[in-house]
């Protein structure tokens, strides 16, 4: 009966994984919504054409902000709330703009206390790497390397029957958009581990799942969001690459922005930064995802995101600047009030426009967001399977409220990297 009850856990735990995007896409600043809403039809792609990367990104309005305290007492207060219910072991706020940086730690690495967490500790943060994965592909299409709309077929095996529907191939975007029709979780996940749902999924599996794979609707037609999706396109940017995952994120992206604890596997002295994960009051193990790495096999800190988000704003110059803005555009509807571009989620949230994405696995939660007229970004950390995210949405709002001017600025005048100390 455990056996069982462990077994539908695990299952549950995935399922929400993959969901729960969808489901906070109808959440209002009141509260979490925990309904699944109704996904209507996106605009048809063919009345919205896809940007060119090349061109420059849009002109932005963007907010000054009063410089005070960037993390509130009532931010600090539901933090410390949250640990001392017993909801979360600990939880790692961070918030960045021109103002500068402000983190907020509360809580410990495990539920034995001991060691409390910082800026500098390492947990998992799940599909929040997918938003890397989609920069890769901006990048390599920036580079020349590979183009948008290239049919997935072009770079997979011959032999393997890739799904069609009338004819219309998948094509590399629609990975990235979660319009590519694949299910949310490979028909064939049997772990041997629960606890390490993808520990021992092998690319022969994934092509398996592949093949199996039936499309009911055209490819890049709407939004259905997708794990497989994503951890193909990793897979398919590392054939193109000849690097792995890990390989292609480091030399192009973390080295780039200064980011040493962004990785998948770490070192014995970040290892000694790492919280432990947990749920429902069990110790979780960390979540090895060898095949499927492009939808959420990295590792962070709230200092390392910090700088990634820094480098979506502006904030901190970057040649993946371009890139990154390319990456921000909506392209398809999921509801009323989200969009989806590369990765990304636009959410409209009252008057303000955020751009986020979430994290869960075994034993973390992971939230991060920012808003670019304001030029705020806000992560949020922590080492328990519990939603944290309306920490993040309630801290942006509370920046939002901390402005005073704006000014029209073109894409290319960025704040120098001084700013963020």
């Amino acid at each position: 009966m455990r056996a069982i009850s462990k077994r539908l856990n695990c299952q549950i735990v995935i399922a929400l994984m993959v969901i729960l995007p969808v489901i906070l896409a109808g959440c209002s600043s009141a509260g979490a919504d925990l309904s699944r809403p109704t996904i209507p039809s996106p605009d048809p792609p063919s009345s919205t054409p896809l940007p060119d990367p090349t061109e420059p990104a849009p002109t932005q309005t963007v907010t000054r902000m009063d410089c005070g305290e960037l993390i509130p007492e009532t931010t600090r207060r539901q933090v410390r709330q949250n640990v001392d219910q017993g909801l979360n072991t600990g939880i790692v706020v961070g918030i960045v703009s021109p103002c500068g940086r402000e983190v907020y730690a509360y809580g410990s690495k495990t539920l034995e206390g001991g060691e409390a967490v910082d800026q500098k500790t390492l947990f998992e943060i799940g599909s929040i790497g997918k938003p890397f994965t989609a920069l890769l592909l901006a990048e390599m299409v920036e580079r020349g390397e590979l183009s948008f709309n290239d049919p997935i077929e072009e770079f997979l095996p011959g032999s393997l029957k890739v799904p069609v529907f009338n004819g219309q191939s998948i094509e590399l975007i629609d990975l990235a958009t979660h319009t590519s029709g694949l299910p949310v979780i490979p028909d064939n996940l049997a772990p041997a581990d629960e606890n390490n749902p993808y520990a021992d999924y092998t690319i022969e599996q994934m092509y398996g799942a592949l093949e199996r794979s039936s499309l009911r609707r055209n490819p890049g037609e709407q939004y259905e969001y997708s794990n497989l999706g994503p951890g193909l396109l990793g897979h398919i940017l590392s054939l193109v690459s000849g690097k792995s995952y890990e390989e292609l994120v480091v030399g192009r992206i973390t080295d780039e922005l200064g980011m040493p604890d962004t990785r998948v596997n770490l070192t014995p002295e970040q290892q000694s930064r790492l919280a432990t994960g947990y749920r429902d009051g069990e110790a979780i193990p960390l979540w090895d995802n060898p095949t499927l790495a492009g939808a959420g096999a990295l590792r962070s800190t709230v200092h390392d995101m910090l700088t990634f988000l820094a480098a979506n704003l502006g904030l901190q110059e970057s040649r993946l600047f371009e890139a990154m803005q390319v990456t921000h555009l909506p392209r398809y509807g999921v509801n009323e009030t989200m969009r989806v571009g590369l990765a990304w989620h636009i959410r409209d949230l009252d008057d303000l426009q955020i751009i986020e994405h979430h994290g869960a696995t075994g034993g973390y939660w992971g939230f991060a967001g920012f808003m670019k007229d304001q030029q705020v970004g806000v992560v949020v950390l922590t080492n328990t399977f519990q939603d944290i995210d309306q920490i993040g949405l309630d801290l942006l709002q509370a920046a939002s409220r901390s402005t005073t001017s704006q000014d029209t600025v073109p894409p290319t005048a960025t704040p120098q990297s001084s700013s963020i100390p």
